[in-house]
């Protein structure tokens, strides 16, 4: 843990007479952004499949940490010692089978007895089923989690088909919108929402991650755009150059080439 107290005394001083400029000037509100950007890193970190580049990456995230706690020590509110020892009480307390005598017979009454124990603590704070997912949340993640809520209470499709069906529907729609001479943008974007949404649903009956999903086939896009950029470069062409046709061609060739790995 040497380590650890080193990097709160290196931010303490960061931040303390004769530190940084920058560093001195930070709140939690302007550090939002760089905390979602390390947090970003850090996945994307995992999927390299690196333990080096994780390390760093997690190392920077801890920074953040140490850098918000900081800020809230010299506010008077907590410092890292008090965000570690929230922690671990919490840890206990929603452990009850592994730090106290409850017994669970998988992973799936773990879950449960974790979610009740979670509506517990919160339930005087909480006015609603929907409480405690952030608002800032990727959109198609805060979407699940909240479709999961609401499904907990009972307000949720019987089964897959219902899903199915109104994904259907949110699909005719939007269509209907689309088609029309005019589209009104604001409609063509709630209905789009819509269709999203039902899609989300779909993706949750299905125990799919729609958040990640869509990363996957977002990377897959970028990997195969790539190859097609290579091969244009290989023939000595810019890719405003290229027919659509060919670059189709070298998009399908790099379809093959992931399949055949």
């Amino acid at each position: 843990m040497e380590e650890i107290k080193k990097l709160v005394e290196i931010m303490a001083r960061l931040r303390g007479e004769g530190g940084c400029p920058w560093d001195k000037q930070q709140t939690h509100a302007t550090l939002k952004p760089y905390l979602v950007e390390e947090t970003y890193e850090v996945l994307e970190a995992i999927d390299t499949g690196s333990p080096e580049k994780l390390r760093e990456e997690l190392g920077d995230l801890l920074l953040q940490i140490v850098f918000h706690a900081q800020i809230a020590r010299e506010e008077g509110h907590f410092d890292l010692e008090g965000v570690a020892r929230a922690i671990n009480e919490k840890l206990i307390r929603r452990h009850p089978h592994v730090f106290g005598d409850r017994r669970v017979k998988g992973v799936d009454e773990v879950l449960v007895n974790w979610e009740r124990l979670k509506e517990d603590e919160y339930a005087e704070e909480r006015s609603s089923a929907l409480a405690g997912v952030p608002s800032a949340l990727p959109a198609l993640m805060r979407a699940q989690k909240l479709q999961a809520k609401a499904a907990k209470v009972g307000f949720d499709w019987p089964d897959l088909a219902g899903a199915l069906s109104k994904l259907e529907e949110e699909l005719r729609e939007f269509l209907a919108v689309l088609a029309e001479a005019e589209p009104d943008r604001g409609r063509l974007m709630d209905e789009f929402g819509d269709l999203l949404f039902a899609l989300v649903n779909v993706a949750r009956f299905l125990a799919i991650d729609a958040e990640e999903a869509l990363r996957q086939t977002t990377e897959k896009f970028c990997r195969r755009f790539r190859h097609i950029e290579e091969a244009a470069h290989t023939r000595g062409r810019r890719l405003t150059e290229m027919e659509l046709a060919e670059m189709d061609t070298f998009w399908e060739e790099a379809k093959k080439l992931e399949k055949n790995e």
